[in-house]
């Protein structure tokens, strides 16, 4: 028995010192290229996106306080509730490209998003998604990633996998309760368990 007590030891001693590589590993590695961006709560804080996202499977979606699918914030309330506790992170990112469907302020968009629609998930400060003045994330989502094109219209949705990759995009037309997009996200939030 007590030939096995070194052997035990120096077992026990390697278990935190493989930990702390691993560790190190993921703080040294680059950030996924769909992530790689600072943006700005809607509160004016920066935000480093892979700094807080990594890991997560993330919903990107464009939104507007005054368009016919201004109604997906529901739905999109609903991801949040529903898939929150598995790892999934719904972010509005409000622009007024779109027939200046979004014209309030910072405040104002809080304001009427918490109380019409109880929005509880993450929501950037506005942006622009396409033309000159395009913020980097979008400039990544439709010209860099898998899924390239100028932005539409206004609720158009990216989603990214845990391991940063863009896995989806999704017309404004496809709900947030859709088959198809609620299968995806299930998908990719099954990743973890595999």
């Amino acid at each position: 028995m007590s030939r096995c007590l070194p052997f035990v030891v120096g077992l026990l001693l390697a278990i935190p010192a493989a930990v702390t590589q691993a560790q190190t590993d993921a703080v040294n590695s680059p950030p996924p290229a769909a992530l790689d961006f600072t943006m700005e709560t809607l509160d004016g804080e920066p935000v480093e996106l892979a700094e807080k996202y990594a890991g997560k499977v993330v919903l990107f979606v464009n939104v507007a306080s005054k368009c016919g699918f201004t109604k997906q914030y529901d739905g999109l309330q609903d991801l949040h509730a529903k898939y929150g506790d598995q790892g999934l992170v719904v972010v509005g990112v409000p622009c007024n490209q779109f027939g200046g469907q979004e014209p309030g302020t910072a405040d104002e968009i809080a304001q009427f998003c918490s109380s019409t629609y109880g929005v509880e998930f993450d929501m950037l400060g506005k942006v622009e998604v396409n033309g000159e003045g395009q913020c980097p994330l979008y400039a990544y989502l439709t010209k860099e990633s898998p899924y390239p094109g100028p932005i539409k219209w206004n609720f158009e949705k990216f989603l990214i996998g845990r391991d940063g990759e863009v896995t989806g995009r999704y017309a404004s037309r496809v709900t947030p309760d859709s088959v198809e997009l609620v299968a995806d996200i299930e998908h990719e939030l099954a990743k973890d368990n595999e």
